[in-house]
């Protein structure tokens, strides 16, 4: 049995901007935060006033607006705001889990899709993409559509399919690769593309160290390597190791090290 599989990459524009308190504040109390709990975020949230300034060049002046109350947003300074904003988008899973995997993490929710049928699969997206864009409306936010992205898996031997997903006259992209939490992924999960884009930022850090090393000490040279070089080289390691394009990386890693 041959099943059909496919992905839709979304990325949610503006996402931390976009919160609504009033709709983040039902969702607390829904989580079952209440009492003092629950009075510390309206107090977290509320009494946020800005304005805008405008310096005219012509009148050597500023035009200053009236003030107004903040209604959206948190803050992603704190480990607070990036937490509230979870919860903000937790019950994403709840509305469509039942015919598509979703995964979410911060504004980067995909959502996986796999069936035997054909027609089934492409009836399965269609129903999660309205369902998905309903919630969104509902939620007071919205999909970037020229970073959301659709990929069909498949083998190198099956040719891709190109559906035309979308809604309201906006329409994702079909295309054969996406980065997904600082992974490479194409259409038939080799880490071709990945390791390639690794290539590039270690001879970009190997030509750093290679110029720095007449005027810096050792110790510095160290930092410079575990920032640049090690800690792209080590990202993923464990997913893209026995990857048969991974020898050229192992090739390029000695070279710091002969610097």
């Amino acid at each position: 049995m041959l099943w059909t599989i496919g992905g839709i990459f979304c990325d949610l524009e503006k996402a931390c901007d976009c919160v609504n308190h009033d709709i983040l504040l039902s969702k607390l109390k829904f989580c079952g935060i209440s009492d003092k709990d629950f009075q510390l975020y309206p107090s977290y949230l509320g009494n946020k006033y800005c304005r805008t300034s405008i310096y005219n060049d012509s009148e050597n002046s500023n035009k200053v607006s009236d003030w107004a109350k903040v209604r959206h947003g948190v803050s992603q300074d704190y480990i607070l705001g990036p937490l509230l904003f979870l919860l903000y988008i937790n019950d994403i899973p709840k509305i469509i889990n039942k015919t598509s995997a979703p995964i979410i993490f911060a504004d980067g929710t995909s959502i996986l899709f796999a069936h035997s049928n054909p027609v089934d699969f492409n009836k399965n997206i269609y129903i999660v993409f309205i369902t998905l864009n309903k919630w969104q409306r509902a939620n007071q936010l919205s999909l970037n559509s020229n970073k959301t992205n659709y990929i069909h898996f498949t083998t190198k031997r099956i040719m891709s399919i190109n559906l035309k997903i979308g809604c309201n006259n906006n329409f994702i992209t079909n295309i054969s690769y996406t980065k997904f939490l600082g992974v490479t992924m194409n259409n038939t999960l080799s880490w071709n593309n990945h390791i390639d884009l690794i290539m590039k930022k270690l001879s970009k850090a190997s030509y750093i160290i290679r110029n720095a090393k007449t005027y810096m000490s050792v110790s510095s040279l160290k930092v410079i390597y575990y920032a640049f070089f090690h800690s792209v080289m080590s990202y993923s390691i464990i997913l893209r190791g026995n990857s048969w394009h991974s020898y050229i990386i192992f090739r390029i890693q000695k070279m710091p090290i002969e610097l």
